[in-house]
């Protein structure tokens, strides 16, 4: 959260009305205790000592301008990372009023998404390597049915580009 406020700060200055919409379908896979939510359900982000110190802005991101409402607490255990990056690309195509989507997360979310949405015969950096810290990566999320009516998801290979950072 701190990444994508601070990150974005410019951006929200200027956008006060733009929001950080704080969903759990973007949540790390990993259960190592860095990854798991110590926010509870629906409650406000607050900054750390030392982001209130060093960068005061980012509290005020945090009360103003972030998003709580679909943050339903930890991880849950009948969960994993392809559910929920399955119900990511869900929620992208339900997105109308949008023509772009900016989300942030942690590397090995977006390295699983690379391997689970590029087609297989694809070999890239992005599905052997994370992306560094604070890399940022555009890509056009596909999709279409199967024969049997189900959505499936893939990313256009051709879209993949490096914005910041890399692998």
């Amino acid at each position: 959260m701190s990444t994508i406020a601070i990150g974005f700060r410019d951006r929200l200055k200027q956008n006060r009305g733009e929001r950080i919409l704080v969903s759990p379908t973007l949540a790390e896979i990993s259960h190592n205790p860095d990854t798991l939510s110590i926010t509870p359900p629906y409650s406000q982000v607050n900054a750390s000592w030392i982001e209130r110190e060093q960068l005061p802005a980012v509290q005020d991101v945090f009360q103003n301008q972030v998003d709580m409402s679909l943050h339903t607490g930890n991880k849950p255990i009948t969960t994993n990372g392809m559910l929920r990056m399955a119900a990511f690309n869900d929620w992208v195509f339900t997105l109308k009023d949008y023509d772009n989507v900016i989300c942030g997360g942690h590397s090995l979310y977006f390295r699983s998404f690379f391997r689970a949405f590029l087609p297989q015969s694809v070999e890239a950096p992005c599905k052997a390597k994370k992306m560094v810290n604070g890399g940022c990566v555009a890509l056009t999320l596909m999709r279409a049915k199967d024969a049997t009516g189900e959505w499936v998801y893939m990313i256009d290979e051709k879209s993949v580009k490096v914005i910041y950072g890399g692998f």
